[in-house]
Protein backbone atom coordinates (compact mmCIF):
# COMPACT_ATOMS: atom_id res chain seq x y z
CA UNK A 1 0.00 0.00 0.00
CA UNK A 2 -0.47 2.27 -1.83
CA UNK A 3 -1.13 0.07 -5.06
CA UNK A 4 -1.37 0.80 -8.73
CA UNK A 5 -4.57 2.68 -8.12
CA UNK A 6 -3.17 4.98 -5.03
CA UNK A 7 -0.60 5.73 -7.52
CA UNK A 8 -2.22 6.49 -10.66
CA UNK A 9 -4.80 8.54 -9.02
CA UNK A 10 -1.79 10.51 -7.15
CA UNK A 11 -0.13 11.12 -10.77
CA UNK A 12 -4.31 12.30 -11.94
CA UNK A 13 -4.35 14.37 -8.65
CA UNK A 14 -0.68 16.42 -9.29
CA UNK A 15 -0.11 16.48 -13.43
CA UNK A 16 -2.11 19.83 -13.78
CA UNK A 17 -0.41 21.62 -11.42
CA UNK A 18 3.12 20.32 -12.31
CA UNK A 19 3.39 19.80 -15.79
CA UNK A 20 5.16 22.46 -18.39
CA UNK A 21 6.03 24.02 -14.81
CA UNK A 22 9.54 25.29 -14.16
CA UNK A 23 11.36 23.89 -11.13
CA UNK A 24 12.65 27.04 -8.60
CA UNK A 25 13.68 25.10 -5.44
CA UNK A 26 14.54 21.41 -4.46
CA UNK A 27 14.35 21.10 -0.52
CA UNK A 28 15.54 17.90 1.29
CA UNK A 29 14.82 17.47 4.88
CA UNK A 30 15.78 14.47 5.59
CA UNK A 31 17.45 12.21 2.69
CA UNK A 32 17.59 8.43 4.60
CA UNK A 33 14.54 7.14 2.69
CA UNK A 34 14.70 3.50 1.18
CA UNK A 35 17.75 4.43 -0.73
CA UNK A 36 19.25 8.08 0.28
CA UNK A 37 18.14 11.11 -1.83
CA UNK A 38 20.55 11.86 -3.99
CA UNK A 39 22.11 15.40 -2.37
CA UNK A 40 23.00 16.92 -5.80
CA UNK A 41 19.51 17.38 -6.66
CA UNK A 42 19.24 21.06 -5.00
CA UNK A 43 22.09 21.64 -7.59
CA UNK A 44 20.76 19.36 -10.94
CA UNK A 45 17.35 20.23 -10.45
CA UNK A 46 16.53 24.02 -10.25
CA UNK A 47 15.72 25.66 -13.71
CA UNK A 48 14.66 22.31 -15.44
CA UNK A 49 10.86 21.97 -17.08
CA UNK A 50 8.74 19.31 -15.56
CA UNK A 51 7.61 17.92 -19.28
CA UNK A 52 5.43 15.22 -18.32
CA UNK A 53 4.48 13.04 -15.33
CA UNK A 54 3.55 9.20 -16.14
CA UNK A 55 4.29 6.22 -14.03
CA UNK A 56 5.54 2.89 -14.90
CA UNK A 57 4.24 0.13 -11.80
CA UNK A 58 4.21 2.24 -8.33
CA UNK A 59 7.04 4.80 -9.53
CA UNK A 60 6.11 8.33 -10.81
CA UNK A 61 8.44 9.00 -13.59
CA UNK A 62 9.12 12.93 -13.50
CA UNK A 63 10.81 13.69 -17.04
CA UNK A 64 13.32 16.87 -16.84
CA UNK A 65 14.13 16.48 -20.66
CA UNK A 66 17.42 15.53 -19.95
CA UNK A 67 16.73 13.00 -16.85
CA UNK A 68 13.88 11.40 -14.92
CA UNK A 69 13.18 11.73 -11.46
CA UNK A 70 11.78 8.78 -10.05
CA UNK A 71 9.17 8.83 -6.91
CA UNK A 72 7.85 5.82 -4.94
CA UNK A 73 5.74 6.05 -2.07
CA UNK A 74 6.52 3.21 -0.47
CA UNK A 75 4.28 1.60 2.29
CA UNK A 76 2.87 5.06 3.56
CA UNK A 77 3.96 7.66 1.39
CA UNK A 78 2.06 10.58 0.34
CA UNK A 79 2.31 13.43 -2.18
CA UNK A 80 0.63 16.85 -1.39
CA UNK A 81 0.08 20.09 -3.67
CA UNK A 82 0.30 23.09 -1.99
CA UNK A 83 -0.22 26.15 -3.31
CA UNK A 84 1.96 29.32 -3.02
CA UNK A 85 -0.25 31.89 -1.94
CA UNK A 86 -2.29 29.69 1.08
CA UNK A 87 -1.86 30.37 4.89
CA UNK A 88 2.20 30.07 5.26
CA UNK A 89 1.49 28.62 8.38
CA UNK A 90 -0.80 25.79 7.72
CA UNK A 91 1.92 24.69 4.98
CA UNK A 92 4.68 24.70 7.55
CA UNK A 93 6.45 20.65 6.90
CA UNK A 94 5.78 18.64 9.87
CA UNK A 95 8.30 15.90 11.60
CA UNK A 96 7.65 13.27 8.37
CA UNK A 97 7.58 15.75 5.32
CA UNK A 98 11.02 15.00 3.63
CA UNK A 99 11.22 16.52 0.40
CA UNK A 100 9.64 19.59 -1.71
CA UNK A 101 10.02 20.38 -5.21
CA UNK A 102 9.22 24.05 -5.70
CA UNK A 103 7.68 26.09 -8.95
CA UNK A 104 8.41 29.12 -9.66
CA UNK A 105 4.70 30.16 -9.38
CA UNK A 106 5.46 28.39 -5.56
CA UNK A 107 3.33 25.88 -5.99
CA UNK A 108 5.20 23.28 -3.67
CA UNK A 109 4.71 18.97 -4.07
CA UNK A 110 5.43 17.67 -0.84
CA UNK A 111 6.34 14.36 -0.20
CA UNK A 112 5.23 12.88 3.16
CA UNK A 113 6.51 9.59 4.33
CA UNK A 114 6.37 8.30 7.81
CA UNK A 115 7.44 5.06 7.30
CA UNK A 116 10.64 6.24 5.26
CA UNK A 117 10.24 3.20 2.78
CA UNK A 118 9.64 5.66 -0.34
CA UNK A 119 11.88 6.44 -2.83
CA UNK A 120 13.62 9.65 -4.41
CA UNK A 121 15.85 8.78 -7.11
CA UNK A 122 17.17 10.64 -10.21
CA UNK A 123 18.12 8.90 -13.41
CA UNK A 124 19.59 10.12 -16.67
CA UNK A 125 18.92 8.62 -20.35
CA UNK A 126 16.19 5.39 -20.56
CA UNK A 127 14.40 5.79 -17.65
CA UNK A 128 12.81 2.34 -18.35
CA UNK A 129 16.46 1.20 -18.19
CA UNK A 130 16.90 2.11 -14.44
CA UNK A 131 17.83 -1.15 -12.55
CA UNK A 132 14.38 -0.59 -10.60
CA UNK A 133 12.31 -0.59 -13.73
CA UNK A 134 14.28 -2.65 -16.69
CA UNK A 135 13.06 -6.23 -15.01
CA UNK A 136 9.75 -5.24 -14.81
CA UNK A 137 6.95 -7.05 -15.98
CA UNK A 138 3.83 -5.61 -18.66
CA UNK A 139 1.33 -3.13 -17.02
CA UNK A 140 -2.32 -4.49 -16.21
CA UNK A 141 -4.09 -1.87 -18.09
CA UNK A 142 -2.28 -2.39 -21.22
CA UNK A 143 -2.95 -4.91 -24.04
CA UNK A 144 0.34 -7.00 -23.39
CA UNK A 145 -1.08 -7.94 -20.41
CA UNK A 146 -3.36 -10.91 -21.36
CA UNK A 147 -4.57 -14.47 -21.29
CA UNK A 148 -2.21 -15.79 -23.56
CA UNK A 149 0.70 -14.07 -22.09
CA UNK A 150 -0.06 -15.21 -18.63
CA UNK A 151 -0.61 -18.77 -20.42
CA UNK A 152 2.81 -18.56 -21.81
CA UNK A 153 4.16 -17.19 -18.32
CA UNK A 154 2.50 -19.69 -15.50
CA UNK A 155 2.74 -23.23 -17.66
CA UNK A 156 4.65 -25.71 -15.24
CA UNK A 157 4.48 -23.61 -12.74
CA UNK A 158 3.51 -24.60 -9.33
CA UNK A 159 3.53 -20.99 -7.52
CA UNK A 160 0.12 -20.37 -6.08
CA UNK A 161 -2.26 -17.60 -8.62
CA UNK A 162 -2.02 -15.47 -5.72
CA UNK A 163 1.56 -14.83 -5.39
CA UNK A 164 2.07 -15.07 -9.41
CA UNK A 165 0.13 -11.77 -9.65
CA UNK A 166 2.22 -10.25 -6.96
CA UNK A 167 5.17 -10.81 -8.65
CA UNK A 168 6.24 -7.60 -10.34
CA UNK A 169 8.07 -10.02 -13.03
CA UNK A 170 4.78 -11.15 -14.75
CA UNK A 171 2.81 -8.17 -13.66
CA UNK A 172 2.86 -4.74 -12.00
CA UNK A 173 0.74 -2.79 -9.69
CA UNK A 174 -1.60 -5.65 -8.83
CA UNK A 175 -1.07 -5.54 -5.21
CA UNK A 176 -2.35 -7.69 -2.23
CA UNK A 177 -5.82 -5.85 -2.02
CA UNK A 178 -6.80 -5.83 -5.94
CA UNK A 179 -5.12 -9.76 -6.16
CA UNK A 180 -7.74 -10.43 -3.41
CA UNK A 181 -10.26 -9.15 -4.77
CA UNK A 182 -9.59 -10.25 -8.49
CA UNK A 183 -9.62 -13.31 -8.08
CA UNK A 184 -12.47 -13.67 -5.37
CA UNK A 185 -14.69 -12.17 -8.48
CA UNK A 186 -12.82 -14.65 -11.34
CA UNK A 187 -13.98 -17.38 -8.79
CA UNK A 188 -10.44 -18.59 -8.77
CA UNK A 189 -9.03 -19.86 -5.27
CA UNK A 190 -5.94 -18.33 -4.15
CA UNK A 191 -4.22 -21.38 -3.13
CA UNK A 192 -4.58 -22.81 -6.60
CA UNK A 193 -1.30 -23.61 -8.47
CA UNK A 194 -1.02 -20.63 -11.70
CA UNK A 195 -0.02 -23.27 -14.10
CA UNK A 196 -3.29 -25.22 -13.58
CA UNK A 197 -5.23 -23.00 -14.57
CA UNK A 198 -6.88 -22.97 -18.11
CA UNK A 199 -7.28 -20.33 -20.65
CA UNK A 200 -10.79 -19.47 -20.30
CA UNK A 201 -10.29 -18.93 -16.65
CA UNK A 202 -7.38 -16.70 -17.23
CA UNK A 203 -9.29 -14.52 -19.59
CA UNK A 204 -11.81 -13.81 -17.18
CA UNK A 205 -9.27 -12.69 -14.66
CA UNK A 206 -7.96 -10.42 -16.82
CA UNK A 207 -10.68 -8.97 -17.86
CA UNK A 208 -11.75 -8.55 -14.10
CA UNK A 209 -7.99 -7.03 -12.48
CA UNK A 210 -8.75 -4.40 -15.42
CA UNK A 211 -11.98 -3.67 -14.66
CA UNK A 212 -11.44 -3.35 -10.96
CA UNK A 213 -8.19 -1.19 -10.95
CA UNK A 214 -10.54 0.91 -13.32
CA UNK A 215 -12.78 1.22 -10.44
CA UNK A 216 -10.66 2.07 -8.12
CA UNK A 217 -9.02 4.70 -9.60
CA UNK A 218 -12.56 6.08 -10.14
CA UNK A 219 -12.99 5.59 -6.63
CA UNK A 220 -9.75 7.42 -5.74
CA UNK A 221 -8.39 3.98 -4.47
CA UNK A 222 -8.03 2.29 -1.19
CA UNK A 223 -7.09 4.18 2.24
CA UNK A 224 -6.84 1.82 4.59
CA UNK A 225 -4.31 3.16 6.98
CA UNK A 226 -2.04 6.35 5.71
CA UNK A 227 -3.23 6.91 1.64
CA UNK A 228 -4.53 10.54 0.79
CA UNK A 229 -4.36 11.90 -2.81
CA UNK A 230 -2.60 14.84 -3.20
CA UNK A 231 -5.29 17.54 -1.93
CA UNK A 232 -5.16 15.27 1.84
CA UNK A 233 -8.47 13.43 0.66
CA UNK A 234 -9.09 10.21 1.27
CA UNK A 235 -10.39 7.39 -1.09
CA UNK A 236 -13.78 5.28 -1.50
CA UNK A 237 -13.01 1.91 -3.10
CA UNK A 238 -12.58 0.11 0.35
CA UNK A 239 -15.95 0.68 0.96
CA UNK A 240 -16.74 -1.45 -2.00
CA UNK A 241 -14.10 -4.82 -0.81
CA UNK A 242 -15.87 -8.07 -1.57
CA UNK A 243 -13.39 -10.20 0.36
CA UNK A 244 -10.37 -7.84 1.40
CA UNK A 245 -9.94 -7.56 5.49
CA UNK A 246 -13.15 -9.67 5.87
CA UNK A 247 -11.80 -12.58 7.31
CA UNK A 248 -14.35 -14.90 9.44
CA UNK A 249 -17.61 -12.69 7.87
CA UNK A 250 -20.16 -13.93 5.84
CA UNK A 251 -19.55 -13.70 1.80
CA UNK A 252 -22.04 -11.14 -0.05
CA UNK A 253 -22.75 -13.47 -2.56
CA UNK A 254 -22.91 -16.52 -0.60
CA UNK A 255 -23.41 -15.92 2.77
CA UNK A 256 -20.18 -18.84 4.03
CA UNK A 257 -17.32 -17.49 5.85
CA UNK A 258 -14.87 -15.87 4.85
CA UNK A 259 -11.12 -17.54 5.07
CA UNK A 260 -7.88 -15.73 5.65
CA UNK A 261 -4.38 -16.97 6.04
CA UNK A 262 -0.94 -16.21 4.93
CA UNK A 263 0.63 -16.71 1.45
CA UNK A 264 4.35 -15.27 1.12
CA UNK A 265 3.79 -13.26 4.26
CA UNK A 266 0.83 -11.56 2.87
CA UNK A 267 -2.93 -12.26 3.87
CA UNK A 268 -4.96 -14.07 1.75
CA UNK A 269 -9.06 -13.82 2.15
CA UNK A 270 -11.16 -15.91 -0.06
CA UNK A 271 -14.55 -18.23 0.00
CA UNK A 272 -14.45 -21.79 -0.52
CA UNK A 273 -17.71 -22.18 -2.27
CA UNK A 274 -17.39 -18.83 -4.60
CA UNK A 275 -13.85 -19.60 -5.36
CA UNK A 276 -12.67 -23.34 -6.74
Amino acid sequence: MPELPEVEVTRLGIAPYLEGRSIEQIVIRNPRLRWPIPDNLPLILPGMIIQNISRRAKFLLFDCRIGTLLIHLGMSGSLRILQGKRNASIDLPEKHDHFDIVLHDQTILRLRDPRRFGAVLWHEGDVLQHPLLRSLGPEPLTENFNASYLIEQTRGSRVNIKQTLMNNQIVVGVGNIYANEALFLAGINPKIAAGRIGLKRYEKLVDTIKILLKQAIAAGGSSLRDFVNSNGNKGYFQYQYWVYARGDQNCKKCTHIIKQTKQGQRSSFYCTKCQH
